[in-house]
C-alpha cells in the first residue's frame, strides 16, 4: 500500500529547509510522516535505526518518524519497494544485484557502519570449524534478513548441506542456549545485544569464516570484505576472521531533494549523539561511531540520492 504525505511537497522542502536555515519547528499540524523500516529483536539494526528515527524527528522541522520493526535487509527492500516505508536499513550485498546494479526506484542516503558474519555455537560443541555445519540444526537469523542472505551464499558456495531453522537474533541465542539448535549465524555489528547477553552468561565460541569469506570475494566481488571480529567484542571470546558488508540507509527516490539532503545532514551532525539509543544515555550504539563523511559516499554501485549527494558535495572532507 503507498504511503500518502501529511503535507504538500511544497509544505516539506520548506520544512526541511527551515533546518538548513535555522527556522524554528512547524507547527504540529504541518508535518510529514516518515516510517523506516529496522530489524528484528535483538538486532543492531533496531537499535541504531530508533536512535536515528528519534534524531531526525528532533532535527528536521515538520517531520515525524516512526520505525517499523521487520526481518531487516530483504525485508526492507522489499517494504521500500511496495511504499510501505520511506526509508530502510540494508545490508549492500542483499541489495546488490549479481549484474551489479540496484532496484530502480531506490537510492542511498549514506554508509552508515559494517557488520561482521557471526558463525556462534556454546564453548562445548563439536563443531570447530564451516564444515562441521553439515547436518547440525543452523539459524540462519530471520527470513529476508541479511544473516539468511549472507549465510545461504556462504554455504551454497561451501556445498554445505544444513537443518536451517528461521529465527530471529534473539530466538536464535536463546535457541541455541537452550540446546535447540547446533549453531547460530547473524550478519550484525559490533557488539551485537543478543550476542552480547548470550556471552556474559554462558560460555561461547565463534567458527572462523576466513575461507568461506575468500570464496565471496571471488564469486561476488564490490559488496564483501575481510574482517576480524575483536576479542574485546563478547566476553571470553577469542579475535575470529571472517567477513564484513556495508550497511546502507536507503530512501526512495520520490523523497524530496530538500528533505533527504536534511536527513543527511542531521546523520552527520549528529552521530555523537546518535550512539546513545535514549535521552538517558543507559544504551549505546557502538556502531554508529563508525558513520563519517569519508565512508558514508562508498556506497558502492548503488547511486545516492540526489538530496544526499548534494549534502556530501558540499561537505567533502
Amino acid at each position: 500500500m503507498a504511503l500518502t504525505p501529511e503535507l504538500t511537497r511544497r509544505a516539506v522542502l520548506l520544512a526541511a529547509g527551515g533546518l538548513l536555515a535555522g527556522c524554528s519547528r512547524q507547527p504540529e499540524a504541518d508535518r510529514f510522516h516518515l516510517r523506516l523500516a529496522t530489524g528484528p529483536a535483538g538486532a543492531v539494526y533496531r537499535r541504531i535505526g530508533g536512535s536515528i528515527a528519534e534524531h531526525l524527528a528532533e532535527q528536521v522541522p515538520g517531520v515525524t518518524v516512526s520505525t517499523v520493526p521487520s526481518g531487516a535487509s530483504t525485508d526492507n527492500i522489499r517494504m521500500l519497494r511496495a511504499g510501505e516505508v520511506h526509508l530502510g536499513l540494508t545490508s549492500l550485498d542483499a541489495l546488490i544485484r549479481t549484474d551489479g546494479s540496484a532496484p530502480a526506484e531506490l537510492s542511498a542516503v549514506c554508509r552508515l557502519y559494517d557488520s561482521h558474519l557471526h558463525l556462534v555455537v556454546m564453548a562445548g560443541s563439536a563443531i570447530e570449524e564451516f564444515g562441521d555445519l553439515a547436518g547440525k540444526r543452523v539459524s540462519l537469523g530471520a527470513r529476508d534478513s541479511g544473516t539468511e542472505f549472507t549465510s545461504l551464499r556462504m554455504l551454497e558456495l561451501g556445498k554445505t548441506d544444513i537443518d536451517g531453522r528461521y529465527l530471529s537474533q534473539a530466538s536464535s541465542a536463546a535457541a541455541l542456549r537452550d540446546g535447540e539448535i547446533d549453531a547460530m549465524f547473524s550478519l550484525t555489528g559490533v557488539p551485537t545485544p543478543a550476542i552480547t547477553e548470550l556471552a556474559l552468561a554462558h560460555a561461547i565460541r565463534l567458527i572462523p569464516l576466513d575461507t568461506q569469506a575468500g570464496a565471496l570475494f571471488t564469486a561476488f566481488p564490490g559488496p564483501y570484505a575481510p574482517a576480524m571480529i575483536p576479542a574485546t567484542a563478547y566476553a571470553g571470546v577469542l579475535a575470529t576472521r571472517t567477513v564484513a558488508v556495508p550497511n546502507v540507509l536507503l530512501a526512495r527516490n520520490d523523497l524530496p531533494d530538500d528533505l533527504v539532503y536534511a536527513i543527511t545532514d542531521t546523520i552527520f551532525t549528529h552521530t555523537g549523539t546518535i550512539t546513545s539509543a535514549g535521552h538517558d544515555d543507559t544504551e549505546t550504539v557502538p556502531e554508529a561511531w563508525h558513520i563519517n563523511v569519508r565512508t558514508g559516499i562508498s556506497t558502492a554501485s548503488v547511486p545516492l540520492h540526489p538530496g544526499a549527494a548534494a549534502w556530501f558535495r558540499g561537505h567533502k572532507r
